[in-house]
């Protein structure tokens, strides 16, 4: 979700959802430690829980960096060893570091020793042509012997080479079995399940088998499929969660995020362009909230103007 779940899609997404942990984008143990680590480290008190996701391979490094998440109030660290870029590839972590479970585990270990919160680990079922659910199995418990609790589990292949981020979430065939193994194969361990989840009658089928599920894509696109979570999931049936509700929310938010230096409306605007999906007055929210010209200049007040023409049609 690189460049996806930033601070305003989180703050953004507890207006729907009171208690759903919320996920940094990945950041890299190199943005941290020589960049500006306020910039990829702060957030909204009201995103708890929230975990800061890491990419990296140097166990040192991803232990500096999981001090600095403790340090700025994180409920968790993952590690990511799923994204399957060629980009972050280049880097050595992602996805192919699953060839490498002695140095994730290494590099779990090393941030477990530095932190005292929760270190977990988000993953694929395999890479490129290896189709054996024994490959995950043992990955995984390659990691549990280094401390680790939580994984998720991204219930697809991934193809190193060859296939687009995109592809690779589209092509692999989704095998949830895998993921259902897992918990019957480590009990004690906390599995979540992630990849392809559209809906809420999915996301129940999948907590009869598994401990939880990362929905990523579908939330953003539809956020509004996240105001049911709290009612159905947590046993909070909470009322508050309008559509009207969360737009005025933002108001406040969008007007202190644009006394920051350099920060535009549009920064936070692409974020909510799917509040009003599948209703009538989608497509004129989305017009205005996109509109280069009406952006431009724009404070808080476009999002009411957005609103009211939701209503027109």
């Amino acid at each position: 979700m690189l460049d996806w779940t930033d601070r305003h899609y989180r703050f953004f997404a507890r207006q729907i959802t009171r208690h759903t942990w919320l996920y940094t984008e990945m950041v890299t143990t190199g943005a941290l430690l020589y960049g500006d680590v306020a910039r990829h480290l702060r957030y909204h008190e009201c995103e708890h829980p929230v975990a800061l996701q890491l990419g990296g391979s140097e166990p040192d490094e991803l232990a500096r960096c999981a001090r600095l998440a403790e340090e700025w109030g994180y409920d968790e660290v993952n590690l990511n060893v799923g994204c399957p870029s060629e980009r972050v590839q280049k880097g050595a972590f992602g996805a192919c570091l699953m060839a490498e479970p002695q140095l994730v585990a290494d590099c779990v270990k090393a941030m477990r020793d530095a932190v005292g919160i929760d270190v977990t680990v988000k993953h694929r079922i395999g890479i490129d042509a290896v189709e054996d659910y024994g490959y995950v199995r043992d990955f995984v418990g390659h990691i549990v012997e280094a401390g680790c609790a939580t994984f998720i589990v991204h219930a697809r292949n991934a193809i190193l080479k060859g296939l687009s981020p995109k592809e690779n979430r589209e092509i692999p065939p989704l095998k949830y079995d895998y993921v259902y193994r897992l918990k019957r194969d480590f009990p004690d361990v906390e599995i979540l399940l992630n990849g392809g989840v559209k809906s809420n009658d999915e996301i129940a089928r999948h907590l009869q088998h598994v401990d939880g599920v990362m929905v990523g894509r579908e939330a953003y696109h539809n956020p509004w499929l996240m105001a049911d979570w709290d009612a159905r999931f947590y046993d909070d049936a909470h009322t508050e969660a309008t559509r009207d509700a969360v737009v005025e929310a933002m108001l406040p938010y969008i007007e202190q995020r644009l006394a920051e230096p350099a920060t535009q409306l549009r920064h936070v605007a692409r974020h909510i362009l799917g509040l009003y999906q599948g209703l009538p007055g989608a497509r004129a929210w989305r017009r205005m909230l996109s509109d280069a010209a009406l952006l431009k200049g724009a404070d808080a007040g476009l999002l009411l103007a957005a609103r009211d023409a939701t209503r027109r049609g």
